[in-house]
């Protein structure tokens, strides 16, 4: 079985550590990311690198700020990992002066820039070579682990890595295009048979075996969308997302308890990004729709509220956090969250994408611009056809927020208009 250890074949070996050296790389980071950085300091360490990772290495009594500055001072490299929520870090920010300041002085000293989504580059961070691991959520892998390797070691890639990466990469990019169209047309059987393939790019990592489970999960076909999963995480044990995608199906098929096992496995062990506290926080939304408690509505809520704090431009537990205020009657928070999702997602539609689009349209429900919110819902639903789950969830989550609303029934059938196909 082909692993992400065919591709460390190419992988460079670490330098020899000058004087006063005493790590080959340290890892700047914020603390939702440590799952991923966990991964890449594994693969570091198999490397026979000598990694600078706090909780690894500093000590319970250690002066934090003055360590972590002597840690990097000591590296001989340095890898700054970026996303939505490291942007408003003053720390991480301090971090990369610091490497940049270093690479200035010192020509030996090489550093690289990981971003891990689709976060808008700072220009002082945009100016610099980075590695794009946007679609790489379980870890790094692939051509761009074998460039931040290299980055690290200041060497380029040789033309066998180039080949196979340049090659994988583009198999990459046409297999995820196959699974958007089956997901499009609700192909199921197109969906199960690319999850059964057998080539490298498939088995590298997990990410396409992911992304064909949560299209499942999209079409209601949980059985199928846990069944994909289980085959990843035999191969991946570690990897977040599908335990992440494996919730979120259990959820979607009522097994509730099952959900927030696996979920709270993951908050718990430290995963604080915001789509596993997102996910976590749907099923304590879901415990109160069984058990009435205020408690449990308000575990949900603020969970959506953490996760948006720590990814403030992450729009889908912002408005999940405006939307378990209105349920709590606290309607000035409400108006709050809803405000900060109205900067990110605007008050048109955005083309191509249903949930930006649905979540444009429950802001408008919050405000009650009815007619607004009802076109856009219908809007949402005509990006995607035949993601029947995904209109489950929304119209559920639309009937109440109009119940605590006092929404008028003209106004009410106008919005399920939307949703007359469920």
């Amino acid at each position: 079985m082909t692993t992400i250890n065919e591709w460390l074949q190419f992988a460079p070996s670490p330098p020899e550590l000058k004087p006063g050296q005493n790590w080959h790389v340290f890892l700047s980071y914020r603390s939702v990311h440590r799952p991923w950085v966990i991964q890449l300091y594994d693969v570091l360490r198999g490397l026979k690198f000598k990694v600078f990772l706090d909780q690894y290495v500093l000590k319970a009594s250690d002066q934090l700020i003055g360590s972590l500055e002597e840690g990097l001072y000591k590296s001989a490299s340095g890898v700054l990992i970026w996303s939505v929520a490291t942007e408003d870090s003053k720390w991480c920010k301090k971090e990369y002066y610091s490497m940049e300041s270093r690479s200035e002085k010192d020509e030996d000293f090489h550093y690289v820039t990981a971003v891990l989504d689709n976060v808008e580059l700072d220009g002082f961070v945009s100016e610099k070579i980075y590695v794009d691991f946007s679609d790489c959520r379980s870890g790094p892998r692939g051509s761009g682990l074998l460039r931040l390797l290299y980055g690290i070691t200041g060497g380029p890639l040789p033309e066998e890595a180039i080949k196979l990466a340049t090659a994988v990469d583009e198999n990459t990019r046409q297999a995820e295009a196959a699974i958007a169209s089956a997901l499009d047309v609700g192909n199921t059987k197109q969906l199960l048979k690319l999850a059964a393939s057998q080539e490298i790019h498939w088995l590298s990592s997990p990410m396409l075996g992911s992304q064909v489970a949560e299209a499942l999960t999209k079409l209601e076909q949980y059985e199928s969308a846990i069944a994909v999963l289980a085959d990843i995480e035999e191969r991946y044990p570690k990897a977040i997302r599908p335990k992440q995608l494996k919730g979120l199906a259990l959820a979607r098929m009522g097994k509730l308890a099952d959900a927030q096992t696996v979920l709270g496995e993951l908050v718990h062990a430290g995963e604080q990004d915001p789509e596993t506290l997102g996910l976590f926080a749907r099923t304590w939304a879901d415990r109160y729709k069984q058990s009435d408690s205020l408690l449990h509505l308000k575990r949900s809520r603020d969970l959506y509220g953490q996760a948006f704090e720590n990814a403030p431009k992450d729009y889908y537990t912002g408005i999940n956090a405006a939307s378990k205020s209105v349920l709590l009657d606290e309607l000035d928070e409400a108006e709050k969250y809803a405000s900060r999702v109205e900067k990110i997602v605007g008050t048109e539609k955005a083309p191509g994408d249903y949930w930006m689009t649905a979540t444009v349209a429950e802001v408008q429900l919050i405000r009650k611009n009815y007619d607004e919110a009802s076109k856009l819902y219908k809007d949402a639903v005509a990006i995607a056809p035949e993601e029947t789950g995904s209109h489950k969830s929304t119209w559920q989550q639309a009937q109440l927020l109009m119940d605590k609303l006092g929404t008028s029934d003209n106004d009410r059938a106008e919005i399920a208009k939307a949703f007359s196909h469920l």
